[in-house]
Protein backbone atom coordinates (compact mmCIF):
# COMPACT_ATOMS: atom_id res chain seq x y z
CA UNK A 1 0.00 0.00 0.00
CA UNK A 2 1.53 3.66 -0.82
CA UNK A 3 2.46 6.05 1.81
CA UNK A 4 0.80 9.44 2.04
CA UNK A 5 1.62 12.23 3.45
CA UNK A 6 -1.01 15.21 3.70
CA UNK A 7 0.16 18.34 4.01
CA UNK A 8 -3.02 20.45 5.43
CA UNK A 9 -6.53 19.04 6.63
CA UNK A 10 -9.04 21.99 6.14
CA UNK A 11 -12.16 21.17 4.29
CA UNK A 12 -10.62 19.77 1.44
CA UNK A 13 -7.74 17.88 3.23
CA UNK A 14 -10.10 16.35 5.67
CA UNK A 15 -12.64 15.45 3.30
CA UNK A 16 -9.44 13.37 1.49
CA UNK A 17 -8.68 12.10 4.72
CA UNK A 18 -12.27 10.36 5.34
CA UNK A 19 -12.16 9.29 1.83
CA UNK A 20 -9.20 7.41 1.68
CA UNK A 21 -10.15 5.55 5.39
CA UNK A 22 -13.54 4.78 4.03
CA UNK A 23 -11.79 3.91 0.85
CA UNK A 24 -9.57 1.41 3.38
CA UNK A 25 -6.17 2.98 3.05
CA UNK A 26 -4.67 2.10 6.89
CA UNK A 27 -4.10 4.66 8.75
CA UNK A 28 -0.69 3.54 9.09
CA UNK A 29 -0.15 4.49 5.91
CA UNK A 30 -0.89 8.08 6.38
CA UNK A 31 0.84 11.15 7.46
CA UNK A 32 -1.05 14.18 8.57
CA UNK A 33 0.73 17.47 8.51
CA UNK A 34 -1.61 20.67 8.99
CA UNK A 35 0.31 23.58 9.33
CA UNK A 36 -2.76 26.05 10.43
CA UNK A 37 -4.03 24.11 13.37
CA UNK A 38 -4.07 21.83 16.16
CA UNK A 39 -4.55 17.81 15.92
CA UNK A 40 -8.19 17.20 15.29
CA UNK A 41 -9.76 14.40 17.67
CA UNK A 42 -11.43 13.29 14.65
CA UNK A 43 -8.43 11.17 13.13
CA UNK A 44 -7.30 10.72 16.43
CA UNK A 45 -5.84 7.50 14.89
CA UNK A 46 -3.99 9.13 11.84
CA UNK A 47 -0.94 9.93 13.11
CA UNK A 48 -0.81 13.91 12.90
CA UNK A 49 1.59 16.88 13.18
CA UNK A 50 1.66 20.56 12.71
CA UNK A 51 5.22 20.78 10.91
CA UNK A 52 7.23 18.69 9.04
CA UNK A 53 10.38 18.44 11.57
CA UNK A 54 8.23 15.77 13.39
CA UNK A 55 8.07 13.38 10.59
CA UNK A 56 8.97 9.60 11.11
CA UNK A 57 12.43 9.46 9.72
CA UNK A 58 11.10 5.98 8.70
CA UNK A 59 7.98 7.05 6.75
CA UNK A 60 8.94 7.76 2.85
CA UNK A 61 5.96 8.92 1.42
CA UNK A 62 4.99 7.90 -1.82
CA UNK A 63 2.28 10.60 -2.77
CA UNK A 64 2.17 13.43 -0.89
CA UNK A 65 -0.88 15.87 -1.26
CA UNK A 66 -0.51 19.72 -0.89
CA UNK A 67 -4.27 20.47 0.32
CA UNK A 68 -3.09 24.24 1.47
CA UNK A 69 -4.16 28.14 0.67
CA UNK A 70 -2.65 29.39 -2.06
CA UNK A 71 -1.80 31.87 0.56
CA UNK A 72 0.90 29.79 2.27
CA UNK A 73 1.74 27.32 -0.03
CA UNK A 74 5.42 30.02 -0.81
CA UNK A 75 6.23 29.57 2.94
CA UNK A 76 6.23 25.49 3.36
CA UNK A 77 6.33 24.02 -0.17
CA UNK A 78 10.41 24.11 -0.63
CA UNK A 79 10.05 22.10 2.49
CA UNK A 80 9.35 18.87 0.99
CA UNK A 81 11.64 19.11 -2.03
CA UNK A 82 13.79 16.76 -0.06
CA UNK A 83 11.24 13.79 -0.91
CA UNK A 84 11.93 13.82 -4.65
CA UNK A 85 10.95 10.17 -5.11
CA UNK A 86 7.55 10.84 -4.41
CA UNK A 87 4.51 12.73 -6.59
CA UNK A 88 3.17 15.49 -5.42
CA UNK A 89 -0.28 15.77 -5.72
CA UNK A 90 -1.45 19.68 -5.12
CA UNK A 91 -4.60 20.99 -4.87
CA UNK A 92 -3.88 24.83 -4.42
CA UNK A 93 -5.93 26.91 -6.46
CA UNK A 94 -4.14 29.14 -9.34
CA UNK A 95 -0.93 27.31 -8.50
CA UNK A 96 0.61 25.97 -11.79
CA UNK A 97 3.06 23.00 -12.85
CA UNK A 98 5.53 25.23 -13.55
CA UNK A 99 5.43 26.91 -10.34
CA UNK A 100 5.76 23.87 -8.20
CA UNK A 101 8.50 22.92 -10.98
CA UNK A 102 10.47 25.47 -9.42
CA UNK A 103 10.05 25.33 -5.70
CA UNK A 104 10.29 21.69 -5.57
CA UNK A 105 12.60 20.65 -8.37
CA UNK A 106 12.38 20.72 -12.57
CA UNK A 107 12.46 16.54 -12.49
CA UNK A 108 9.74 15.92 -9.67
CA UNK A 109 6.84 14.27 -10.65
CA UNK A 110 3.72 16.61 -10.12
CA UNK A 111 -0.02 16.56 -10.89
CA UNK A 112 -2.12 19.46 -10.13
CA UNK A 113 -5.96 19.05 -9.58
CA UNK A 114 -8.63 21.27 -8.96
CA UNK A 115 -11.63 19.22 -7.06
CA UNK A 116 -14.56 20.74 -4.42
CA UNK A 117 -16.37 20.77 -1.39
CA UNK A 118 -18.85 18.04 -2.48
CA UNK A 119 -15.89 15.72 -2.05
CA UNK A 120 -16.95 15.39 1.76
CA UNK A 121 -19.97 13.91 0.71
CA UNK A 122 -18.10 11.45 -1.74
CA UNK A 123 -19.50 13.48 -4.66
CA UNK A 124 -16.95 16.07 -6.00
CA UNK A 125 -15.44 16.15 -9.04
CA UNK A 126 -11.62 16.97 -9.77
CA UNK A 127 -10.28 17.71 -12.86
CA UNK A 128 -6.25 17.06 -13.18
CA UNK A 129 -3.37 17.61 -15.38
CA UNK A 130 -0.16 15.88 -14.58
CA UNK A 131 3.48 16.94 -15.90
CA UNK A 132 5.90 14.89 -18.03
CA UNK A 133 8.26 13.09 -14.92
CA UNK A 134 4.75 11.36 -13.69
CA UNK A 135 4.93 7.44 -14.47
CA UNK A 136 1.84 5.61 -14.90
CA UNK A 137 1.96 3.90 -11.88
CA UNK A 138 1.93 7.04 -10.01
CA UNK A 139 -0.94 8.57 -12.02
CA UNK A 140 -2.84 5.30 -11.00
CA UNK A 141 -2.02 5.93 -7.45
CA UNK A 142 -3.08 9.64 -7.45
CA UNK A 143 -6.18 8.59 -9.55
CA UNK A 144 -7.70 5.88 -6.89
CA UNK A 145 -6.64 8.48 -3.69
CA UNK A 146 -8.80 11.42 -6.05
CA UNK A 147 -11.73 8.81 -6.85
CA UNK A 148 -12.43 7.92 -3.19
CA UNK A 149 -13.90 11.15 -3.42
CA UNK A 150 -15.95 11.59 -6.91
CA UNK A 151 -15.54 11.59 -10.01
CA UNK A 152 -12.33 12.61 -11.83
CA UNK A 153 -11.41 13.79 -15.68
CA UNK A 154 -8.11 13.94 -16.52
CA UNK A 155 -6.93 17.36 -19.37
CA UNK A 156 -3.98 17.71 -21.45
CA UNK A 157 -4.26 21.51 -21.23
CA UNK A 158 -2.84 23.29 -17.98
CA UNK A 159 -4.91 26.75 -19.25
CA UNK A 160 -8.65 25.34 -18.71
CA UNK A 161 -7.52 24.90 -15.28
CA UNK A 162 -8.63 28.18 -14.35
CA UNK A 163 -11.82 28.53 -15.77
CA UNK A 164 -11.81 24.92 -14.14
CA UNK A 165 -11.58 26.65 -10.66
CA UNK A 166 -14.07 29.01 -11.28
CA UNK A 167 -16.77 26.56 -12.67
CA UNK A 168 -16.56 23.46 -10.76
CA UNK A 169 -13.84 25.06 -7.55
CA UNK A 170 -16.37 27.68 -6.93
CA UNK A 171 -19.42 25.78 -8.22
CA UNK A 172 -21.27 25.26 -4.93
CA UNK A 173 -20.84 28.80 -3.51
CA UNK A 174 -22.77 29.77 -6.47
CA UNK A 175 -25.70 26.94 -5.85
CA UNK A 176 -25.55 27.74 -1.92
CA UNK A 177 -26.17 31.59 -2.99
CA UNK A 178 -28.62 30.71 -4.96
CA UNK A 179 -30.86 28.40 -2.41
CA UNK A 180 -30.09 31.50 -0.02
CA UNK A 181 -31.31 34.25 -2.80
CA UNK A 182 -34.45 31.76 -2.87
CA UNK A 183 -34.86 31.52 0.89
CA UNK A 184 -34.56 35.92 1.35
CA UNK A 185 -37.43 35.57 -1.52
CA UNK A 186 -39.50 33.70 -0.07
CA UNK A 187 -39.37 34.94 3.34
CA UNK A 188 -40.07 38.38 1.35
CA UNK A 189 -43.26 37.24 0.29
CA UNK A 190 -44.87 35.74 4.43
CA UNK A 191 -43.21 31.88 4.15
CA UNK A 192 -41.74 31.38 7.47
CA UNK A 193 -37.84 31.01 7.70
CA UNK A 194 -38.16 27.63 8.93
CA UNK A 195 -40.42 26.44 6.04
CA UNK A 196 -38.68 28.19 2.94
CA UNK A 197 -35.67 26.86 4.24
CA UNK A 198 -36.79 23.11 4.02
CA UNK A 199 -38.37 23.92 0.69
CA UNK A 200 -35.34 25.32 -0.89
CA UNK A 201 -32.92 22.79 0.41
CA UNK A 202 -35.35 19.81 -0.63
CA UNK A 203 -35.51 21.48 -4.21
CA UNK A 204 -32.03 21.94 -4.57
CA UNK A 205 -31.61 18.43 -3.50
CA UNK A 206 -34.02 16.95 -5.55
CA UNK A 207 -33.40 19.02 -8.18
CA UNK A 208 -29.76 18.04 -8.27
CA UNK A 209 -30.98 14.35 -8.00
CA UNK A 210 -32.99 14.55 -10.90
CA UNK A 211 -30.40 15.91 -13.36
CA UNK A 212 -27.81 12.80 -11.77
CA UNK A 213 -30.14 10.53 -13.31
CA UNK A 214 -31.82 12.29 -16.42
CA UNK A 215 -30.66 11.71 -19.90
CA UNK A 216 -32.15 14.63 -21.03
CA UNK A 217 -30.58 17.92 -21.45
CA UNK A 218 -30.46 21.20 -18.95
CA UNK A 219 -32.47 22.36 -21.22
CA UNK A 220 -35.19 19.83 -22.40
CA UNK A 221 -35.23 19.67 -17.99
CA UNK A 222 -35.77 23.45 -17.92
CA UNK A 223 -38.55 22.96 -20.83
CA UNK A 224 -40.37 20.26 -18.81
CA UNK A 225 -40.92 22.35 -16.08
CA UNK A 226 -41.72 25.34 -17.87
CA UNK A 227 -45.37 25.80 -19.20
CA UNK A 228 -45.91 28.19 -22.12
CA UNK A 229 -47.55 31.28 -20.20
CA UNK A 230 -47.20 29.74 -16.67
CA UNK A 231 -45.47 31.45 -13.28
CA UNK A 232 -42.06 29.88 -14.19
CA UNK A 233 -42.64 30.93 -17.78
CA UNK A 234 -42.96 34.40 -16.52
CA UNK A 235 -40.07 34.32 -13.86
CA UNK A 236 -38.01 33.08 -16.18
CA UNK A 237 -38.72 35.70 -18.42
CA UNK A 238 -36.93 38.05 -15.46
CA UNK A 239 -33.72 35.63 -15.18
CA UNK A 240 -32.94 35.17 -18.77
CA UNK A 241 -33.17 39.22 -19.49
CA UNK A 242 -29.60 40.40 -21.88
CA UNK A 243 -28.39 41.89 -18.40
CA UNK A 244 -30.12 38.55 -16.29
CA UNK A 245 -28.71 35.70 -14.33
CA UNK A 246 -26.64 34.38 -17.35
CA UNK A 247 -24.93 37.67 -17.77
CA UNK A 248 -23.94 37.77 -14.39
CA UNK A 249 -22.85 34.13 -14.11
CA UNK A 250 -20.23 35.35 -16.82
CA UNK A 251 -19.37 38.11 -15.47
CA UNK A 252 -18.52 36.01 -11.90
CA UNK A 253 -16.71 33.59 -13.75
CA UNK A 254 -14.65 36.19 -15.65
CA UNK A 255 -13.52 37.53 -12.38
CA UNK A 256 -13.04 33.84 -10.54
CA UNK A 257 -10.76 33.40 -13.46
CA UNK A 258 -8.66 36.40 -13.00
CA UNK A 259 -8.24 35.86 -9.50
CA UNK A 260 -6.85 32.35 -10.01
CA UNK A 261 -4.77 33.76 -12.87
CA UNK A 262 -3.31 36.83 -9.89
CA UNK A 263 -2.81 33.73 -7.40
CA UNK A 264 -0.19 31.82 -9.85
CA UNK A 265 1.88 34.50 -9.05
Amino acid sequence: MKKILLVGCGKMGGALLDGWLDFGVLPSNIFVIDPMSVRHSEWSHVRMSTNITTLPKEFHPDVIVLAVKPQIIDDIASLYAQFDNAVFLTIVAGKSLSYFARVLGNEISIIRAMTNIPASVRRGITVAISNDSVTETQKESCNDLLKAVGDIVWIENEVLMDAVTAISGSGPAYIFLLAESLIIAGEAFGLPKKLVTHLVRKTVIGTGELLNQSHESLHQLRHSVTSPGGTTFAALQVLMKQDGFTSLMIEAVTVAIKRSRELAN
